[in-house]
């Protein structure tokens, strides 16, 4: 291998189960925090208040995040830690939250608590960063040195949550495998972290076609069962593992590259992270000339609505903004350079095109 590779494995501490939010003070309390920062959303934090415990003996400052993780908001809420002398951050909410709240504890070199309402992203398990500028394009990734201090999954708050983001959250994850294969299958020495990432990327795959149905169900019934609490850990633990174990060989290569050009297009901003990158998925093995994974997964991505067209997520493309997401897919910087193929504009473009025509009929 020809690079360093640093394994970033896990939270401090990290748990699982029904009633895991009601022990937040004592986790404090371990830690000798005793003023806390609490970020949160809106629709979010009013699904999620009622399990949110009643701190007794911290002094604890609520805080609307703001809506978007850019570097203004991040200065903005580093300054008003500072005023109030807060000792730690709880984020309480999404991926935007989450990842808000850590870009802000690195700031101030402060503890940060994740306490998720969604199982979208793997974002409450990792220690990184996706900034975004103000208008709605991403802008980059910033990985932290420090672990988050805890992570507290209430399957409870999450069996309530917005089903269509359950949905997307497995569309991100199951990426994970397409995106690590793609790199780690290039190696001829798998050491033992890239193993546990490569392993952990099957996993999701493996979790999340078999009990996707039935976790959802579980959220239609509003009924915990364990397919449930199965894709809720694979869509955060498992797939932060992949990235953790794995560094940039367990990251993202074509499909997040082709989320992160779409999101240049103002139509795309109306569609879910995780749906552009289950689309993106599609794109990545059309370049990959895998046409027999593309039919195996459509009765999944259809079972789940999950998008294997750009008429799917109601985008239709002139000439010229096929040529711009191709281009901007294709930047030097871009992820999608790790994969075996060499990338050209021209490359992704026929690729999507490609995928479009092929679909039409699916």
């Amino acid at each position: 291998m020809n690079q360093s590779l640093i394994v970033r494995g896990a939270p401090q501490e990290y748990e699982c189960r029904v009633g895991a939010w009601d022990d937040l003070e004592e986790h404090l309390n371990r830690r000798k925090i005793k003023r806390v920062m609490v970020l949160h959303g809106k629709d979010s934090w009013e699904a999620a208040k009622s399990y949110f415990p009643t701190l007794v003996n911290i002094d604890a400052h609520f805080v609307y995040y703001g809506g978007e993780c850019t570097d203004e908001q991040t200065l903005a809420l580093k300054q008003r830690f500072e005023q109030e002398q807060s000792e730690g951050i709880i984020a309480v909410g999404g991926g935007k939250i989450a990842d808000l709240g850590k870009a802000v504890a690195n700031q101030c070199n402060t503890p940060i608590f994740i306490l998720p309402t969604l199982a979208a992203t793997c974002a409450a398990y990792t220690p990184l960063s996706v900034i975004y500028k103000t208008d709605g394009a991403m802008d980059r990734y910033d990985v932290f040195a420090q672990s988050n201090a805890l992570v507290l999954i209430e399957p409870k708050v999450i069996l309530d949550s917005p089903i269509a983001l359950m949905i997307a959250g497995i569309g991100d994850t199951l990426a994970k495998w397409y995106e690590a294969d793609a790199m780690i299958s290039q190696l001829e020495v798998q050491p033992i972290e890239i193993q546990v990432a490569a392993f952990a990327a099957k996993k999701c795959r493996d979790v999340l076609l078999s009990d996707s149905q039935e976790a959802l169900a579980a959220m239609e019934s509003k009924e915990i069962n364990q397919a449930f609490l199965n894709v809720v850990e694979t869509n955060i633990l498992l797939g932060g593992m992949v990235g953790g174990f794995g560094d940039d060989y367990g990251r993202t290569s074509g499909a997040h590259s082709i989320h992160d050009a779409l999101t240049i297009l103002q139509e795309s901003h109306q569609q879910l992270h995780g749906n552009k990158v289950a689309y993106g998925v599609f794109v990545q093995l059309v370049i990959e000339n895998k046409w027999a994974e593309i039919e195996q997964l459509i009765p999944f991505y259809h079972s789940l609505d999950l998008p294997i067209s750009l008429k799917e997520m109601n985008m239709s493309l002139s000439e010229d903004d096929y040529q711009r997401v191709a281009e901007r897919a294709a930047q030097p910087h871009e992820t999608i350079h790790y994969m075996k193929e060499k990338i050209t504009p021209e490359i992704v473009k026929r690729a999507m095109m490609k995928l479009e025509t092929a679909m039409s009929d699916k």
